[in-house]
């Protein structure tokens, strides 16, 4: 008898365990379809003009449904601008590039996988455009978005002087902020008209100018 009861409540544990894991899975599940709908819902009217009462209808939930995952459109935007950045840095940067050769290949990969992600370069310019007001939620994420990507790429370039690969007298960061012009202003034409852009080949076109143009005497 004993015996009997015991099973009995194992079984009751593994099914209450099978449906807590069946419950975050599908709260996973609603909080990334909630993520993704708001990146279109900022692409195509902004921050301010988003609604959570929209994003909410176009995931089929309640506006008390989104809050349960997200404590306002704030922090919503933030999340979706986190989510995005873990996506380069996993899909892109995990690894340090051993040239600067092979970090331009990298660059030119991430454009590629942009054009794979148009919500994601729609929201992109968007946002920065209305992140120049210092009271716009997104302001501080991308004044530091911007220093920690020119930083990382002017420590790339002045390894690459140290390693002897670029001319001594290279200016990196004023190189590093030359990139990041190029890489912008080709999203922008390519959001504009992306059948008229190859953003991959003409960032590959540029970056290739540029390093024979920075590169030392002698250097492949």
């Amino acid at each position: 008898m004993a015996q009997d009861t015991e099973r009995k409540g194992a079984k009751v544990a593994k099914g209450s365990k099978g449906t807590a894991r069946g419950t975050y899975a599908v709260g996973d599940a609603r909080r990334q379809k909630i993520l993704d709908t708001a990146v279109e819902h900022f692409a195509q009217w902004g921050f301010n003009a988003s609604s959570l009462a929209r994003i909410a209808a176009d995931c089929g939930i309640t506006q008390g449904g989104l809050l349960h995952h997200f404590r306002g459109k704030e922090d919503l935007l933030l999340s979706v601008l986190a989510q995005s950045e873990r996506h380069d840095v996993e899909r892109l940067f995990s690894v340090p590039a051993e040239s600067v050769a092979a970090h331009f290949a990298t660059v030119v990969d991430l454009a590629a996988d942009n054009e794979r992600r148009p919500g994601i370069v729609r929201m992109f310019n968007t946002l920065v455009g209305e992140s120049g007001n210092p009271d716009h939620p997104a302001h501080a994420y991308f004044t530091q978005r911007y220093t920690r990507v020119l930083g990382y790429t002017v420590e790339l370039l002045e390894a690459g002087v140290a390693r002897g690969e670029l001319r001594p007298d290279t200016d990196c960061e004023g190189v590093g902020r030359e990139i990041l012009a190029v890489m912008d202003g080709l999203q922008i034409q390519w959001v504009l008209a992306p059948a008229n852009v190859d953003m991959p080949a003409r960032l590959r076109g540029f970056l290739d100018r540029l390093l024979r143009d920075i590169a030392a005497t002698g250097t492949p």
